[in-house]
């Protein structure tokens, strides 16, 4: 088999294994297939012998389990075996470069966690008595410190658990605002194309009416469009910067003035933070509310069905309505603040977003982040970011379409488009190609201003060596996208599984397991 100048092997479709013999198990060597474990084990056998139980004593009365469970019995070591191989067909940062857009899958540091396992902070339980937490409400008390810091705000709200949920809070936050001053009447809020998705459908939880505003050419917001919508009925703005399309909103304070002059309010989406920590302030931008991703900017574990956390930083016009509950510090030391108390200044708290105080894990590992950068290196975060995705941008430009790349320097992710590729070829078949290079693919067809976008993001922990790596597999796979190479129609083709059909697994999934000899 001949490889051309560009790298690939043409691969048969009809054998993922390319010229090679298919195996007797399924097994490619270390790539070992995996069957659904109802299918490896038995509903009537178990991996371990119990002995026959009496349940005439049980106080589950008629609540007891009259039908089998048919959950299939494994010993121990299928067990165990069954787990770590379905492990091994995930992809995960410790495996390799995630560039995902707009998510800063960035390396979590090992030191974080260590400290996040250490007694007092492990183990913390919320109904603790104040006295005996002084050290966790001292950790969430610092790190509040340095959130308003870096962002140049008055307050932080601690407790609201990603992203969208601090959106969440932001909003209420304004709706708490507007309705103290008597203008609850306000009922729309302003969302720019380049926001991120979850923007508008915050608004409208809220009860806003939410309505578009276009982005310009260059892929910024069209101010002259936003100020000429603005007037009454209109709440307040939320606008992403960094926004989506990897670029900075140079016009955001000018927006932030027309807004406030108009009775609206600010919300800045924060999820991008991570390419101007250190280098700008968003208060000083006029912002009225953001929410900061923890795991995004301050490198806590992302995803996976984990705990999230997604503090919300106030201008001083809000911080009145800011939720409970806070960390305050008092002369005897830390207490929190829970109920509003109408002699006190939080008296106009719109009240809580989560029954407890946050998630001590995430806020133990991003202040020991931000501690063990210090002031220099976070400021060394940003420029890295901002300076490997520019890497990415111009190393690609001429090969994939960048849409955006007269724009000027993008921040932290590079845009590109399929609008270069051969007729029938797609940012789809891109992506499935990138499997087969050991690549989790890049955000896909977001952001929509972008037709077929591809958004990668590479962050500040990605070596040259790395970045030089992915760029060459993009590279490759782009020329044979333009090229009109068939196999790229099915790939992956050495991933445990062959390309499916979104479309149908998404609107018709299987969420049953039957047997098929039943």
């Amino acid at each position: 088999m001949t490889i051309n100048q560009s790298g690939w092997k043409p691969t048969s479709p009809e054998a993922n294994t390319g010229d090679v013999q298919a195996t007797f198990t399924g097994n490619r060597a270390l790539m070992l297939e995996e069957k659904l474990i109802f299918e490896i084990g038995d509903s009537e056998t178990t991996g371990v012998d119990f002995a026959d139980g009496d349940v005439s004593g049980s106080r589950l009365g008629n609540l007891t389990r009259k039908d089998p469970i048919g959950l299939p019995g494994l010993s121990e070591p299928e067990t165990v075996r069954h787990y770590t191989r379905l492990s091994r067909q995930n992809y995960a940062i410790d495996l390799g470069l995630f560039p995902l857009g707009s998510c800063t899958m960035k390396h979590n540091p090992r030191l974080n966690e260590k400290m996040a396992r250490l007694g007092g902070f492990s183990d913390v339980h919320p109904l603790q008595p104040v006295d005996t937490v002084q050290g966790a409400l001292e950790v969430i008390h610092q790190l509040a410190h340095w959130l308003v810091t870096l962002t140049g705000m008055t307050s932080v709200a601690m407790s609201p658990k990603a992203g969208a949920h601090g959106e969440l809070c932001g909003i209420l936050a304004i709706k708490a605002a507007l309705e103290k001053r008597g203008e609850g009447h306000r009922k729309v809020i302003l969302v720019p194309e380049s926001a991120h998705g979850t923007n508008p459908a915050t608004a409208a939880f809220a009860g806003f009416s939410v309505e578009d505003i276009p982005a310009t050419a260059d892929g910024r917001v069209d101010t002259a469009a936003l100020k000429a919508r603005l007037g009454p009925d209109v709440a307040g703005v939320m606008i992403t910067n960094p926004n989506t399309c990897g670029l900075f909103e140079r016009d955001l304070k000018d927006i932030s003035d027309a807004v406030h002059a108009a009775g609206g309010y600010v919300y800045c989406d924060g999820a991008n933070f991570n390419a101007i920590v250190g280098r700008v302030r968003p208060g000083d931008l006029g912002v009225d509310a953001m929410h900061i991703n923890l795991h995004k900017t301050f490198s806590t574990p992302h995803g996976g069905g984990g705990p999230g956390s997604g503090p919300v930083v106030f201008s001083e016009a809000l911080t009145p309505f800011a939720p409970l509950p806070f960390v305050e510090k008092t002369g005897e030391g830390f207490r929190l603040v829970e109920e509003e108390n109408a002699d006190d200044h939080h008296a106009d708290s719109f009240g809580r977003m989560v029954a407890f105080h946050g998630q001590m894990g995430m806020f133990t590992r991003a202040l020991t982040y931000i501690l063990s950068h210090g002031a220099d290196g976070l400021r060394q975060v940003a420029e890295d970011a901002v300076l490997n995705a520019n890497y990415v941008l111009r190393s690609l430009e001429n090969t994939l379409d960048a849409p955006f790349a007269k724009s000027g320097p993008c921040m932290h992710e590079a845009i590109f488009s399929d609008e270069n590729l051969a007729e029938g070829f797609s940012t789809i078949d891109v992506a499935k190609a990138l499997i087969d290079e050991g690549f989790h693919p890049m955000t896909m067809y977001f952001p929509l201003v972008v037709h077929g976008a591809m958004l990668v993001e590479p962050t500040e922990t990605e070596s040259k060596a790395a970045l030089d790596q992915f760029i060459g597999a993009l590279r490759s796979v782009a020329e044979r996208a333009k090229a009109g190479d068939p196999s790229l129609k099915t790939a992956p083709h050495f991933a445990p599984r062959a390309r499916l059909d979104e479309t149908l697994a998404a609107r018709k999934p299987v969420l049953v397991w039957k047997d098929k000899a039943a």
